[in-house]
């Protein structure tokens, strides 16, 4: 089929170059789906009739990594991009639901294909042939549908990962699985125990990342909670409070599909920021229930489950400290945001804000707008600080140890107490961040607990 793809020339280079010894070859998988959608492919890989060994030869003066072999697969770099390009394959049997016992090559396009998982990523092209489609892929994007290659038992039972890239698939196109493929799911998921935590962790952060997370939430609740059981003490728990129209999962995934931002780090938070509520309630004699302390809560149990999901540290400690502060008490004023950016910073108080509207949104109707109008004046506050260039850290203050050496002070845990004294004074605004008065007072001091 003719099917017009603009294909990167150094891609196409690697083509011609197989093309003339002899070798049929074509882009393949994510690069045709995603250029079908009209969406920017992230990679351009290339399949090839021509074995690994005929591959080393025919590239041998290019700079060329022996990514896989065993499995067909060399890396290309061509004028510094590198470029997979992978020999028509056979799978052997899935005896352990995550890789194929052997590998058979082959030199027919079809039968690589046919052993793909989804029908939109068993595509192949080139600029001679046009689009080679044997598994109506082309017809499933214009149908928005997620369908295996085959049988939806067989493709899910050889690799347990399937399962979570179709959830993937599905929430990053917002396409719909058929009967099929979500009934499958439904039967095999428990499988994905026998998949790497790191693999897991992989596409859920692409999950998570994508526009329909929320949807994904409520149809797959129970895979989601199969690597991360704490979820289930959410499901159905009754938040009892005139803020709440939802039970405590229910709010999470209203809050995740109110979360705007496009950084791991805040939809994680919005994700985890409440899982601590289950564990953390107090009944009132009102009848109204109360979750004090659920930030710390929350806080901990993300934090063991990010550990236990190998997250790096950074993006684990981050994501819990929006946790822990994410139902702080956020009061309108300068002084206030130049404590929290003093606190956590300037990027986490932003993505604490949006983590803020996520959970205020997610709530019951109608009681949102004098909270969201609030959080909006503080952006503006935080603006103007920084627009104006405000102190609200050590390194911003007129004073360093070295000027408070001059006026008597040595260096030691006096020293750093002081400059954060007087810091705190710069920031609510008690007196002004110039050197001449910080030295003044910080003289008064040290006379002070002298006398």
């Amino acid at each position: 089929m003719k099917f017009n793809i603009n294909i990167p020339s150094d891609a196409n280079e690697i083509i011609h170059t197989l093309q003339n010894h002899g070798h049929s070859a074509y882009v393949v998988g994510g690069c045709v789906r995603d250029s079908i959608l009209g969406r920017t492919p992230h990679d351009w890989d290339i399949c090839t009739s021509a074995t690994p060994n005929e591959m080393l030869e025919i590239f041998k003066d290019r700079k060329v990594i022996e990514t896989g072999l065993q499995h067909g697969t060399i890396t290309v770099v061509v004028n510094g991009e590198p470029y997979e390009v992978t020999t028509y394959r056979i799978d052997g049997v899935y005896s352990d639901n995550r890789r194929p016992d052997s590998v058979t090559f082959t030199d027919k396009l079809v039968e690589d294909l046919r052993r793909r998982d989804f029908t939109i990523n068993a595509m192949a092209y080139n600029d001679d042939e046009g689009l080679i489609d044997p598994f109506d892929g082309l017809k499933d994007i214009e149908w928005q549908k997620i369908r295996c290659v085959g049988s939806a038992r067989d493709r899910f039972g050889e690799d347990a990962l399937r399962i979570l890239r179709a959830i993937r698939f599905a929430s990053q196109l917002e396409f719909a699985m058929i009967p099929e493929t979500l009934y499958e799911i439904n039967q095999q998921y428990k499988n994905l125990e026998n998949i790497s935590i790191e693999r897991i962790n992989s596409e859920f952060c692409k999950i998570a990342l994508s526009s329909d997370f929320c949807v994904q939430m409520v149809l797959f609740q129970d895979v989601f909670a199969l690597f991360i059981p704490e979820l289930k003490d959410m499901f159905d728990f009754p938040q009892n409070n005139p803020y709440h129209d939802y039970d405590v999962y229910g709010h999470t995934i209203h809050a995740v599909e109110h979360c705007e931002s496009d950084d791991l780090t805040v939809r994680l938070a919005v994700f985890f920021h409440d899982i601590g509520k289950p564990h953390s309630y107090q009944d009132g004699e009102d009848c109204i229930r109360h979750f004090k302390g659920h930030g710390r809560v929350s806080a901990e149990i993300t934090d063991n489950i990010m550990k236990r999901l190998r997250f790096d540290n950074e993006t684990r400690n981050n994501v819990v400290e929006l946790v822990y502060y994410h139902d702080a008490t956020f009061e309108v004023g300068k002084k206030y945001v130049k404590r929290w950016l003093n606190k956590i910073g300037e990027e986490q108080f932003r993505r604490l804000l949006k983590v803020r509207k996520a959970d205020i949104l997610g709530q019951k109707p109608n009681f949102e707008q004098s909270r969201i109008d609030k959080v909006n004046n503080i952006e503006q506050i935080l603006e103007e600080v920084l627009q104006e260039d405000e102190c609200f850290s050590l390194k911003d203050l007129a004073v360093n140890g070295k000027d408070l050496m001059s006026v008597g002070y040595k260096a030691g845990k006096e020293l750093g107490n002081t400059l954060n004294e007087i810091l705190q004074l710069v920031i609510d605004g008690e007196c002004p961040n110039e050197k001449e008065k910080l030295l003044e007072i910080a003289e008064d001091m040290y006379i002070g607990r002298r006398m």
